[in-house]
């Protein structure tokens, strides 16, 4: 496949949707159209619920969607994660290689994160999010040479949770410093943005190159209400600042150059990934070598694409649909 382009961190979720009616639910003793995290006796319950049900798994995660999307468009991708030694691991990793992404997920005792989506007659979904191994990503789970050897490195802001998280991510940061790769980093989680805003600027000062949020994690980052502002403050800090603003559509901005991005339209049906597959947009465009605008507009397309469609992910032939547009 060639050199290592793009080397990405996340936390692994394996994406499982059932069905499940009113009684369902309140047997589950869950409130419908709600996300939660749940763990132990809670996720097993739901776990045993599903296994006879017909029900649908996927890769999922916010890094490993933007990955997926970057190898589904022939980007040389490898993804590490913590997974369980369990069934759900075992598929996640299979499904990973059908999408062309070199694994180098690792795995102990414990269990695959999993967001289990039980989708209610009316199409109301409840999800239900267990981190699991996720949180015990660590040191040792790090492959210091394909960091190396790649463009960029990849993580987002939901990976900055636990203490061995974070020492692992410090380390990665340091090797990839050493070795010139750049440092892409993804907000994606306005809680993390907002219990660490202080610690993310300094870093994004210190160490990383290309950074992306929404309006919402922006204003968390500066304390400020003012947009403009936030966007001017947070591109004197890296080398590209790109900020999202959901149907105002996104700027990207390096140094003296500013692009306004457009929202490409279409008839919204499921958001979920979408902050995802922009990022996967942008960061094509720039291993392909192309301008930040051009860039930006891929990202754009993209994402409108993934907004028109259920699930975080594209079946081969809609990618290659709008591909041709790029």
């Amino acid at each position: 496949m060639g050199k290592l382009k793009v080397y990405g961190i996340g936390n692994i979720l394996i994406d499982i949707v059932s069905h499940a009616d009113d009684q369902d639910l309140e047997n589950l003793g869950l409130d419908k159209g709600i996300m939660k995290l749940v763990e132990g006796e809670e996720r097993d319950r739901i776990v045993e619920f599903i296994s006879s049900n017909d029900s649908t798994y996927c890769c999922g995660g916010s890094a490993p969607n933007t990955i997926i999307t970057l190898a589904q468009l022939g980007i040389n991708t490898a993804l590490s994660g913590k997974i369980g030694r369990d069934h759900f691991g075992e598929r996640y990793e299979k499904q990973l290689a059908q999408h062309g992404v070199t694994s180098f997920l690792t795995s102990d005792d414990g269990n695959t994160g999993s967001s289990i989506i039980l989708v209610s007659p009316d199409s109301e979904r409840t999800m239900n999010t267990s981190l699991e191994n996720n949180q015990n990503y660590c040191v040792n789970d790090i492959q210091e040479e394909s960091i190396r050897e790649a463009d960029y490195l990849y993580f987002t802001g939901y990976m900055w949770d636990t203490d061995s998280q974070k020492e692992a991510l410090f380390k990665a940061i340091s090797i990839a410093e050493e070795a010139g790769t750049q440092i892409v980093f993804d907000a994606a989680d306005p809680f993390a943005i907002k219990r660490n805003a202080g610690e993310f600027c300094r870093l994004i000062e210190e160490h990383f190159d290309i950074v992306l949020a929404n309006a919402e994690e922006a204003r968390l980052m500066f304390g400020n209400d003012d947009l403009s502002e936030c966007i001017n403050r947070l591109a004197d800090l890296c080398k590209i600042a790109v900020v999202k603003n959901g149907a105002e559509g996104s700027v990207v901005k390096s140094g003296n150059e500013y692009y306004d991005i457009p929202v490409y339209k279409v008839d919204a049906i499921d958001t979920t990934g979408a902050g995802d597959i922009y990022a996967g947009g942008f960061l094509y465009g720039i291993c392909s070598g192309l301008g930040l605008e051009e860039s930006g507009h891929i990202a754009s397309k993209l994402a409108a694409g993934i907004v028109g469609q259920m699930g975080a992910q594209f079946t081969m032939g809609r990618l290659a649909e709008i591909k041709k547009s790029f």
